[in-house]
């Protein structure tokens, strides 16, 4: 089994100067590759492999227009090329949309280190080609520091996989797959079923309610503090208008980037609440987990309700369930979109068409059972489970 750990890397500033170059580069290669096998299709020839685009690629740097390409690693060419084959492919398989060329403004800037080459240590990480030079001394600027040491483990027995450089517009971070043992403890508890939702992120079936952080002071702070500072921008926007284009002065540039460091924040905050919720009820052991399939691009279509479905992470929330199912041997169930977990009675199966989102407590017109809404849909998914 194979999991991810990302941490994030300290570079000075000559460093960072020389990580965004390799990014640079990186994006260079994809689109050459990119741009190589539309012309070749266009012309009606065969579809050229990246082994033989990376010998291309190769005779290329022998050129005089293109011998910067010598000064970086040679990995990070070779794996964009391989980038943008497969999504060339995936076109024509059906998979996946057409592959677009990566801009230098819009992209996420992001290269590949390869495994034989990349050394980890207890506080530091090892990149390759960062510098030129031979020299002892100078070699000490391939030695990139880890924000968190002694989190990626070391050791001659250790085997890494698919690591990656990328900039979220604040901090360079690695991300690299290291492969673990599978857990053997089989789970025995009652199966789970969950009604996630916006008055609160999750209903549990056995009675564990987790809040919505988003309704918390610290979020609502944040988020006040963020509208203000997104009104400010446009104000200094619309003064600094010079006929149909605008100018970005260092000062909006100030400004943008602490409107950056707040939405990463509150995105950190999400998402780390996602991480405890989900690891708590996995660690419960259950048996299997039911989850409703929610049209969510729907529901985005509500203006009332799409900021605050947005700001719930649902298609987070069932990733972090799954692949922790995954790895805890636990079965993990989707219920079908249609099911009317809300609708259906608990007692006496009785299914109350004309329930109205506004109704939070659902009172059957047969049997008189008075019973929260959210609560009775998880408990109806986790018999969704059973019978599954």
């Amino acid at each position: 089994m194979i999991r991810t750990i990302k941490v994030m890397l300290c570079p000075n500033n000559r460093q960072r100067t020389k990580l965004f170059a390799c990014a640079g580069l990186a994006r260079f290669a994809y689109n050459w590759a990119l741009s190589y096998e539309q012309g070749n299709y266009e012309l009606g020839n065969k579809f050229i492999c990246d082994y033989d685009l990376r010998k291309i690629f190769t005779v290329l740097k022998s050129e005089k227009e293109y011998q910067w390409l010598n000064d970086y690693s040679n990995n990070i060419s070779k794996q964009a090329i391989k980038d943008a084959v497969k999504a060339y492919q995936n076109f024509f398989k059906g998979i996946a949309e057409f592959p677009r060329f990566k801009s230098r403004r819009k992209s996420k800037p992001s290269f590949y280190a390869d495994t034989s080459k990349i050394e980890f240590t207890q506080t530091h990480v090892r990149l390759e080609k960062l510098t030129t030079s031979r020299k002892r001394n100078k070699q000490k600027f391939n030695l990139v520091k880890l924000a968190e040491p002694n989190k990626i483990p070391t050791g001659a027995d250790i085997k890494y996989s698919n690591p990656r450089i990328t900039f979220d517009g604040l901090n360079w971070w690695i991300s690299v797959g290291i492969e673990c043992e599978e857990s053997t403890e089989q789970p025995t508890n009652q199966g789970i079923g969950i009604d996630i939702g916006i008055k609160d992120l999750a209903i549990c079936s056995d009675t564990a309610v987790y809040p919505n952080i988003n309704k918390t002071t610290k979020v609502r702070k944040l988020n006040k503090k963020k509208r203000r500072l997104q009104r400010r921008i446009s104000k200094k926007y619309s003064k600094n208008k010079k006929g149909e284009c605008y100018c970005k002065t260092r000062n909006i540039v100030k400004s943008e980037k602490k409107l950056l460091k707040i939405t990463h924040r509150l995105t950190n905050i999400r998402h780390n609440y996602l991480h405890q919720t989900t690891s708590e009820i996995v660690s419960r052991k259950p048996k299997f987990i039911v989850l409703e399939d929610l049209n969510v691009k729907d529901m985005m279509k509500n203006q009332h309700l799409a900021k605050a479905v947005q700001e719930q992470c649902f298609y987070e929330f069932y990733r972090q369930i799954q692949y922790k199912c995954n790895w805890n041997h636990i079965a993990f169930i989707t219920a079908d979109r249609f099911y009317p977990s809300s609708k259906l009675c608990s007692c006496c199966g009785y299914v109350k068409k004309d329930l109205k989102l506004s109704e939070r407590i659902y009172i059957c017109p047969e049997c008189h059972n008075t019973i929260d809404r959210d609560f009775q849909a998880s408990v109806n998914l986790m018999r969704y489970g059973l019978t599954a």
